[in-house]
């Protein structure tokens, strides 16, 4: 599978019709433009390469993923170091099936606990251990830096105000699309 407008021999190249305002689009295949081929390639290349560094970096130094960082550290970030599941999960950006798998993991490693909400039973705390918060604080540093070194510094104030703009209304177009806040559940 090729890029996306990276068809049959000069298939990208071909220009389209464009339509113009809010009538039917040409029939066929929507090929990405020169422009639009370089920015897809750009994200695509961020997306194969930017986690698996950030990942091994968290692995190699504390030992524990990502992800578990991100659950970690929404917790010690939340007042008394608690919250619901479900806020959990859209904080980490992930699913409730994949946070239950990781807590269950946390759990068993003691570095946080589960437990039923006194004023709603239908809902369930995480909550961060001294043994989690110890973890995340000493993980903290190497991660901060790591994401300077790849993501914050290479880039120029307007840049980094860029992309924040520009994650922000891929992640909402994502949520708009499967109709949840940005998250696959």
């Amino acid at each position: 599978m090729g890029w996306p407008g990276a068809g049959k021999a000069g298939v990208m190249n071909q220009r389209q019709p464009q339509s113009s305002g809010s009538g039917p689009r040409p029939p066929g295949p929507q090929w990405l433009d020169e422009e639009e081929q370089a920015a897809w390639r750009a994200v695509v290349a961020m997306l194969l390469l930017l986690p698996p560094v950030l990942d091994g970096q968290l692995q190699h130094d504390s030992g524990i993923t990502m992800f578990d960082y991100l659950v970690l550290s929404a917790l010690s970030m939340s007042e008394d170091q608690q919250l619901h599941m479900t806020e959990l999960a859209a904080l980490a950006n992930g699913s409730m099936s994949r946070l239950s798998n990781v807590v269950k993991r946390l759990e068993k490693q003691g570095l946080m606990a589960r437990e039923p909400d006194p004023a709603d039973g239908r809902f369930t705390f995480a909550q961060l251990t001294p043994a989690g918060l110890s973890l995340v604080k000493a993980a903290a540093p190497g991660h901060v830096a790591a994401v300077r070194r790849y993501v914050i510094g290479p880039l120029t104030k307007d840049e980094l105000r860029s992309l924040s703009t520009i994650g922000t209304r891929i992640r909402q177009g994502i949520g708009r699309q499967h109709g949840k806040s940005g998250l696959f559940r």
